[in-house]
C-alpha cells in the first residue's frame, strides 16, 4: 500500500525524467564516454552555461549515471548505456522520448477535449533528426523482444514474410533467422527503408529481403506473400483506419495466408497490462486517434475485413503479445 510520501515521489518522477532526457539530449553521455572531462570544458565546447551544466552533471551522479573524480566527470557502467557508441545503446529511445515530452505536457488538454490541438508529429512527415531517433527507438525496443516473439511463431508452413511498416527490420531478421528457408519482403517509407536496410545488411540477410517503398495508409501492399505482419502498428490506428488496413492486408495475401499482430493486448477491464494502459495515453497525447486494444475489440475488426480463426498466440506485458488470423 503505497503511502502519502510515495504518492508524491511518483508525481515529482517527472523532475528526473528531465535530467536524464536534456542530458540525452546534449549528447553528454557519449561526449564523456569518449573522454572524462570538467564541466567548464564541456561547456566550452558546446556553448553552455557553466553553472546550468554543472547542476545537471550533479544530479546525474545521484541517479548513479556519472561519477565525478578531481573535477572530471565521466560515465559509469549504468550511464554507458546512454551514450551512442555503447552496444546496445538506449540513446535512441531516450532521444525519442524527449522529442513526445511537450506531447504530453498536454494531458490534461487531451482528457478535457479528447484531442491534442499542440501535437507534435514524431512519425511518419517528419524531420530526418526525428525519423532517425524514432526508428533508433524502436530498434531499441524490439532487439529484446524480437526473437522471442518469433519463436513463439510457427513459421515453417510459410515461405515468404511481408512485413508492413517493417520499421528498423529487427523483425524481419528476427523471423528469417529463425526459419532460413523463409524470405521476406518489407514495406515502409523511403526514409525508414533507408534505415532498415542497413540493418539487414548488417545482419548478413541481405540477398533474402526485398523492399518496397510506400505508404500503407494510401498505397496498395505488395502481393504473393503467404505471411503478413503488423509489428507494433495497429495501437497507432483509430478502429477505422485497423478495418481498412486489415481489409488491405487481407487484399494482399494469397488464399490460407496468415496474419501476426503484434502489440498490446488488454484485457476486458482495459486496466492489464499496466503498459498497455499507461500506452493508451501515450496514444492520446500524440496520435489523433490511436488507443491500445482488447482482443474482443482486434478479432471484431479482422472478423469484418475477412479474416477467421482469430487467435492469441502469446500474450505479455510489454507490447509483446500476438494475434494471430487466418484468410480462407
Amino acid at each position: 500500500m503505497p503511502t502519502p510520501l510515495d504518492i508524491l515521489a511518483q508525481a515529482r518522477g517527472y523532475m528526473v525524467s528531465r535530467v536524464i532526457l536534456t542530458a540525452a539530449e546534449l549528447d553528454l553521455f557519449t561526449r564523456l564516454a569518449s573522454q572524462p572531462a570538467t564541466a567548464d570544458e564541456i561547456a566550452a565546447e558546446l556553448g553552455l552555461d557553466r553553472r546550468g551544466l554543472t547542476r545537471l552533471l550533479d544530479c546525474l551522479i545521484t541517479q548513479d549515471l556519472l561519477e565525478k573524480k578531481h573535477g572530471r566527470y565521466r560515465v559509469t557502467k549504468d550511464g554507458a548505456h546512454l551514450a551512442s557508441g555503447h552496444r546496445p545503446s538506449i540513446l535512441p529511445m531516450v532521444q525519442h522520448l524527449g522529442t513526445i515530452w511537450d506531447n504530453w505536457s498536454q494531458l490534461t488538454e487531451c482528457v478535457r477535449s479528447g484531442g491534442n490541438p499542440r501535437r507534435r508529429v514524431v512519425s511518419g512527415s517528419t524531420s530526418d533528426q526525428d525519423t532517425r531517433a524514432f526508428i533508433g527507438a524502436m530498434h531499441v525496443a524490439a532487439r529484446p523482444t524480437a526473437g522471442a516473439i518469433a519463436k513463439a511463431c510457427d513459421l515453417r508452413r510459410f515461405s515468404q514474410l511481408l512485413d508492413i511498416g517493417g520499421g528498423s527490420g529487427a523483425y524481419t531478421i528476427a523471423f528469417l533467422k529463425k526459419r532460413p528457408s523463409l524470405r521476406a519482403l518489407l514495406f515502409d517509407l523511403p526514409s525508414v527503408i533507408r534505415i532498415a536496410e542497413d540493418n539487414v545488411v548488417h545482419a548478413g540477410l541481405r540477398d533474402r529481403v526485398a523492399f518496397v517503398a510506400g505508404d500503407f495508409y494510401k498505397d496498395k501492399l505488395p502481393s504473393g506473400c503467404d505471411l503478413a505482419l503488423l509489428s507494433a502498428i495497429i495501437h497507432q490506428n483509430s478502429p477505422r483506419q485497423n478495418l481498412d488496413l486489415y481489409a488491405k492486408v487481407h487484399r494482399a495475401l494469397k488464399p490460407g495466408g496468415v496474419l501476426l499482430i503484434r502489440d498490446h493486448v488488454m484485457d476486458e477491464s482495459r486496466t492489464k497490462p499496466p503498459d498497455g494502459a499507461l500506452f493508451a495515453l501515450n496514444m492520446l497525447v500524440n496520435t489523433p486517434g490511436g488507443d491500445t486494444y482488447t482482443f474482443t475489440e482486434i478479432a471484431d475488426t479482422l472478423q469484418r475485413a475477412g479474416f477467421v480463426s482469430t487467435r492469441l498466440l502469446r500474450s505479455g506485458e510489454r507490447m509483446d503479445c500476438v494475434v494471430e488470423a487466418k484468410k480462407r
